[in-house]
């Protein structure tokens, strides 16, 4: 059995990048911090399908849960690989920089950017021992164009960015590659709270993107049609900056 991992996994882009990778025959395990209901949720649709899924519950942002569950489970499934992993887990607590609080910044930089560290190193090893692995970043249009409200939100996300591009080139002879994905306005429970209306007319194709249309790309990165693609930032935009 062949598994991948999806941080922030039971919902929204999370969510539709699990039944993305699940259809690809492999048993996705979906990371979750609250939100039983739509862990389970994504658990059953994944089911229907006839396709294989486990749920695992901890903060990404806490390096003693990722140990304490994450490196239980592997201690537990020594003969079961994690070759595709996802680092998709993500929050926004925008406000202006003079205005923000030290718990915006630093909550903002430990599950954006902090998590990507303590799940990738504590699965590298292993995919490099096995010569593949795909590492799939999920980043943000704010990671890369940067925007006013979310200094928090966009520093971390171009981290992550540049984390991306080092750690492709370390790991790329051992056939592990790694990539970013950066979506713009995604209509999910994040941007719930925006103006579609107003942000749309910025838009080149004039509306807000869906869920699929980033986990057809992630799914496409985890195969092995994406073997030469290494060190990439992906933009799923609209137009919006290109």
């Amino acid at each position: 059995m062949k598994y991948a991992l999806v941080t922030g996994g039971s919902r929204g882009i999370g969510r539709a990048i699990s039944l993305s990778l699940s259809r690809m025959q492999y048993h996705v395990i979906i990371n979750y911090v609250n939100n039983d209901e739509e862990a389970a949720i994504t658990l059953q649709q994944i089911e229907s399908e006839g396709n294989q899924a486990s749920l695992m519950k901890f903060d990404v942002a806490s390096l003693e849960q990722v140990e304490s569950v994450l490196g239980t489970w592997m201690e537990e499934n020594p003969d079961n690989l994690i070759e595709v992993l996802v680092n998709n887990a993500g929050i926004r607590k925008d406000a202006l920089l003079m205005w923000m609080k030290d718990e915006e910044w630093f909550d903002v930089m430990n599950t954006n950017m902090n998590s990507f560290f303590y799940i990738t190193r504590k699965l590298i090893k292993n995919m490099l021992v096995n010569r593949y692995g795909r590492i799939i970043n999920i980043v943000s249009l704010s990671g890369i164009k940067g925007l006013p409200g979310q200094v928090n939100y966009s520093a971390a996300k171009a981290a992550v960015i540049g984390a991306t591009k080092a750690l492709a080139q370390e790991v790329g002879k051992k056939n592990v590659t790694v990539n970013a994905v950066a979506p713009g306005y995604i209509r999910t429970d994040m941007t719930k709270d925006l103006d579609e209306k107003a942000l749309k007319a910025m838009i080149p194709m004039d509306r807000f993107g869906k869920p699929e249309e980033v986990s057809e790309l992630v799914a496409f990165l985890a195969s092995d049609k994406a073997s030469y693609l290494t060190g990439e930032v992906i933009s799923v935009n609209g137009g919006l900056y290109t």
